[in-house]
């Protein structure tokens, strides 16, 4: 069609879409990483679907033209009815008071749960609790959210990236700034945790709680296959998975909050309710969480059912909004110090930037050979003692900075 107005392709231009048989251009999922990509190759214009303009224009740098059929593109490109690009519009980086669901508010009792979810929210740290239906772990772990920042906006970049790839962008709102909370069935498969599926390889839950919570309920009734396929997305931030039609990696740098009953039956411990189950099943059940996935999880907390007059009154704890504010500071400290967060940081970095005083070193390397922890162990309790020095505004961690660390550590406690 540009030959025969005498026309020449336009140069450094990409066309993305899905012709229909009546020449309409239609959506295609994944414009906003096709867009970033081609970018990143050195094009300048990019004539994409209408409907998944705002999406393309999230990308800086390059031209976005929303095209709505074949031939108004090419009345564009021959000069005679110009297509305005797409002008990207951002929201702004602000949590409306009362727009998550829960509340620590509106928790009675558990203090330490409370405490824990603060921790882990300020270092980045993954968190696990452990006790009896009813007493409060699922209540805890969706509060979390509540008491994150908002994404930065290269954070909001790369989950939209993930939702983009899913076909789940939303088409007004390209752009969000909440965190991300994923809560997957205890049933769900590889696939659907890790990521695959035919062809290439489309992103998991843990993809999708990028930069956001991964709440895994139940956590000792998921296939042991999966469980064990965390380990290396928990270290590292990202996951490749390979299928028929090539590898792909995909980011997976997210807070894991899971929680656990302590026996089949639930009530092992209870002090109020008899647990039925026998030893053997106990243990069974215990093992389904091996050595190594609990060894990645920093904080270990024992959740006990509250007695019923504690129920029965008007909760007291203190607002997601006041813990919120602490986590950030405890955030920006860690920011400027290091660059990320004390859950990241590597042994030699700790070494450099977790300074720890003799007193604490002291107490710190005496509960390691008395428990036998692991170096990654050790480490792992280093790093949370970090994250409680920082929420306390010190620069240096101090002996009850250590011993608040080891007590979220439950699986050594209670060797």
């Amino acid at each position: 069609a540009l030959a025969r107005y005498g026309k020449l392709p336009p140069a450094r231009s990409a066309f993305i879409g899905e012709l229909s048989l009546d020449g309409g251009v239609r959506h295609v999922d994944g414009v906003f990483v096709a867009v970033r990509g081609l970018r990143d190759l050195g094009y300048e214009r990019v004539f994409v679907p209408a409907e998944d303009a705002a999406e393309a224009a999230l990308v800086d740098g390059v031209e976005v033209i929303p095209c709505i059929s074949l031939i108004r593109v090419v009345a564009h490109l021959i000069g005679e009815v110009p297509i305005a690009a797409a002008s990207p519009t951002r929201p702004q980086t602000l949590l409306e008071p009362g727009s998550f669901e829960h509340d620590l508010a509106e928790v009675h009792g558990q203090e330490e749960g409370k405490r824990a979810l603060e921790v882990a929210a300020a270092g980045g740290h993954h968190l696990l609790f452990s006790g009896p239906p009813g007493s409060g772990k699922t209540m805890l772990a969706r509060c979390l959210p509540g008491i994150l920042p908002p994404l930065e906006l290269d954070e909001a970049l790369e989950v939209a990236q993930v939702r983009s790839v899913l076909g789940e962008l939303e088409r007004e709102r390209p752009l969000d700034w909440t965190r991300p909370f994923r809560a997957p069935h205890h049933g769900v498969s590889m696939a659907g945790l890790i990521g695959g599926g035919s062809g290439l390889a489309q992103p998991g839950e843990i993809s999708r709680a990028h930069h956001g919570v991964l709440f895994l309920d139940e956590l000792a009734e998921f296939q042991t296959p999966v469980l064990q396929a965390l380990r290396q997305p928990l270290e590292t931030g990202r996951v490749r998975i390979t299928r028929s039609a090539g590898s792909v990696v995909y980011p997976a740098r997210f807070t894991l909050v899971a929680a656990t009953n302590p026996c089949p039956c639930g009530w092992a411990g209870d002090g109020v309710r008899t647990c039925r189950c026998t030893p053997a099943a106990v243990n069974t059940y215990q093992r389904r969480l091996s050595g190594p996935l609990l060894d990645r999880i920093d904080l270990q907390v024992a959740v006990r059912r509250l007695k019923l007059e504690t129920l029965a009154g008007e909760p007291h704890g203190e607002a997601s909004a006041s813990v919120r504010e602490r986590v950030v500071a405890a955030r920006g400290r860690q920011m400027d110090r290091q660059g990320g967060l004390n859950a990241q940081l590597r042994p030699a970095r700790l070494r450099q930037v977790a300074g720890l005083a003799p007193a604490s070193r002291h107490t710190l390397e005496r509960w390691a050979e008395q428990r036998g922890l692991t170096a990654r162990g050790f480490h792992r309790a280093w790093r949370v003692a970090r994250t409680v020095a920082d929420l306390e505004g010190s620069d240096q961690i101090q002996d009850h900075h250590v011993l608040e660390a080891l007590g979220f550590r439950l699986s050594e406690a209670a060797a």
